[in-house]
């Protein structure tokens, strides 16, 4: 049995969680575990799907980034598929497939994982130098504090009587943005 996964960082990303919802289907997937959560996050649907896949079943996913964080996490998850006798496909590998049932595939996942982890954590070195110099040539200015431009309309909400929860979910805003927005504006 095949079994996909698919998975975004973020509820917005309609379009990649669609294309991979089809594109794991088109493959032949008997049964999808889906969530859109950050891969930092505790992953629930991830734990079931590994839960689930049975030996002689593959575990499929379109790219590798959609399942490991780090080589390590990567690593991790393919030895409990080992241990449970279940293959590992990455569907889009550089242009090609890859899947762990060859001792090539797991070779191949093992050092594209690696490269794939140096190229993040490089991206991110050069991301961090780049906000330190422009933020030494004053010239950074950080996120758009969004939150905070809703404050007018967290008031009118809360004065309404909706709690915080509420108030989140109609302005699109986190619910611990609007206890603390909310509180340093009764403390103002």
């Amino acid at each position: 049995m095949q079994i996909g996964y698919v998975r975004t960082s973020t509820a917005e990303q309609v379009a990649g969680f669609e294309a991979q919802e089809a594109k794991l289907l088109a493959t032949g997937c008997n049964r999808l575990f889906a969530e859109r959560v950050s891969s930092v996050a505790v992953r629930e649907e991830l734990d079931a799907a590994l839960d689930f896949v049975r030996e002689g079943d593959t575990l499929v996913v379109t790219r590798l980034d959609r399942l490991a964080r780090s080589t390590t996490d990567l690593l991790g998850i393919v030895a409990l598929l080992e241990r449970k006798g279940v293959s590992l496909r990455v569907l889009d590998f550089g242009g090609s497939e890859v899947d762990t049932k060859s001792p090539t595939g797991r070779m191949l996942l093992t050092m594209f994982g690696a490269v794939a982890e140096w190229e993040r954590t490089t991206m991110l070195e050069r991301q961090r130098a780049g906000i330190a110099k422009a933020k030494a040539d004053g010239r950074y200015r950080g996120r758009a504090p969004t939150a905070r431009a809703k404050l007018a309309q967290m008031r009118d909400l809360r004065a309404a009587g909706l709690g915080a929860s509420e108030i989140a979910a109609k302005l699109n805003v986190g619910r611990a943005s609007v206890y603390r927005l909310l509180a340093e504006d009764a403390s103002a």
